[in-house]
């Protein structure tokens, strides 16, 4: 194995602004019960914090995808990477909740830049022979930063206050900007004959999610229904556009004449949808139930991203010998049974059991990653790289805001308009173990998805 310097100069930028974003959403995780007192946030509002980045990710990761393709996949990196930086200053001085919510949205913009086109850059500076091993390392840089988050984000919050954790993003985002300039390099020059990105069908798309979403947050109310019914409609307005358009956003014949691509991005929906919100619930959990101070909390959290950094990579090898339909079916049973044993959580429930179950999801989580990004990325051409990477980035946003929707409905249905520090603790654990049973349903359903995608082919996925 022999890699360029240049190689190895991309990997790295890659896989620090990989670090770099979900860093920041593990540790904001650990600092809710901190913003929502220093804000007076109920559980709904409070949610939004994490919930205003995730649909910002998913607004514009689709978009980004087809941009790259079209004008250039490092340009669109490097502005990503400036966006991310100043937002994250910009958080870190905000002066309420509500204009904590809109930077973090603003945030989740610049996240979309550069989480969809940096698999595309990895795919096309590497040969496929090492296409999984270099996206094992890059999903492991992710994890690294969900692994160290916690731990940092209960340091920070608790000896220099959640302000603190913004301020560190920033200086890390100052530094990779400056390394992304120096190293990243330029894109070729595109052909002329390009056209142009079908407006319309990305303001159906952006107008859909956002109704949806905000939708979710009112109900039970008739507006909450209303606009999860207009943002549904629009949502298939949007693939109605898509699949007559001469330039989509997203190509819809992927999804209706590539079943690999297909199923392996609906088991990547079903998958985040299932696990994204354990750290979110698991941090009010260990805080308000338990009683534990963010460090504490942190360093319980931090087992399983630190399984899923370690075992990403050598999960991606194999996925580069074996059909990786295996790995990703074995790892999405795995998390089945460890949201199913979440939803058994109790005042009693014992530290060791909970840091067990995070172990176990942590390596299920790992074995499904890094083989289902490398089947994906492998089942299209190469000049659709960008947009298969922005599709499965969408599938994965998109799953995490579902996660979180589903956890706000289960607050919303036992606390109503409460702070959770208010809340009786009964309560707040009856809508966690609903929530985690509600997760292991879903995920079943990523186990078929994951098994019966087909097997690839490593002669055409060049």
């Amino acid at each position: 194995m022999q890699w360029t310097r240049k190689q190895v100069s991309i990997l790295a930028i890659v896989a620090i602004t990989s670090f770099m974003g979900t860093f920041l959403i593990s540790s904001v995780n650990i600092a809710l019960p901190s913003i929502e007192k220093s804000f007076n946030l109920n559980a709904i509002t409070l949610s939004w914090v994490v919930t205003s980045f995730l649909l910002a990710t998913a607004m514009f990761l689709l978009p980004v995808g087809r941009w790259g393709d079209l004008t250039g996949i490092r340009k669109l990196f490097k502005i990503g990477v400036i966006i991310f930086t100043l937002s994250s200053l910009l958080c870190g001085l905000s002066g309420s909740g509500t204009w904590l919510i809109i930077f973090r949205f603003v945030q989740g913009v610049g996240a979309a830049f550069t989480s969809t086109t940096g698999p595309a850059i990895l795919v096309l500076a590497f040969q496929p022979k090492y296409r999984g091993r270099i996206l094992g390392i890059s999903v492991s840089a992710v994890y690294l930063g969900l692994a160290f988050g916690p731990f940092a984000g209960g340091m920070l919050t608790q000896y220099l206050g959640w302000r603190s954790i913004f301020v560190t993003s920033f200086v890390l985002g100052v530094a990779t900007t400056i390394i992304a300039f120096l190293f990243l390099g330029k894109d070729e020059a595109a052909p002329e004959s390009k056209k142009r990105i079908n407006l319309k069908g990305t303001i159906s798309y952006m107008a859909g999610l956002v109704t949806l979403v905000y939708g979710s947050s009112n109900i039970p109310s008739t507006m909450g229904w209303l606009l999860m019914l207009a943002g549904t409609l629009a949502l298939i307005l949007f693939w109605f556009l898509e699949s007559r358009s001469d330039m989509p956003v997203i190509d819809t014949k992927l999804f209706t004449h590539n079943k690999l691509f297909a199923f392996s991005n609906l088991a990547a929906l079903i998958n985040y949808t299932a696990t994204f919100a354990i750290v979110f619930l698991l941090s009010l959990y260990l805080q308000k139930v338990m009683g534990l101070s963010p460090r504490d909390a942190g360093v319980i959290l931090i087992a399983q991203p630190v399984i899923m950094a370690i075992f990403s990579p050598i999960a991606g090898r194999f996925s580069d010998r074996i059909q990786p339909r295996y790995l990703t079916t074995t790892g999405m049973a795995m998390c089945t049974l460890g949201l199913a044993a979440f939803a058994t959580l109790s005042e009693s429930t014992p530290i060791w059991f909970i840091v067990l179950l995070l172990v176990w999801v942590g390596f299920g989580f790992a074995l499904f990653s890094s083989p289902n990004m490398n089947t994906i990325m492998s089942s299209v051409a190469k000049n659709q790289y960008g947009l298969a990477s922005g599709t499965a980035s969408t599938m994965r946003v998109i799953g995490q805001i579902v996660s979180m929707t589903i956890a706000t409905l289960y607050f919303a249905g036992f606390m109503g308009h409460l702070a959770v520090e208010d809340v009786p603790n009964h309560l707040f654990i009856s809508a966690t173990r609903w929530a985690f049973f509600t997760f292991s349903i879903i995920s079943i359903a990523g186990i078929y998805f994951s098994y019966y995608r087909g097997k690839m082919d490593r002669e055409t996925s060049k």
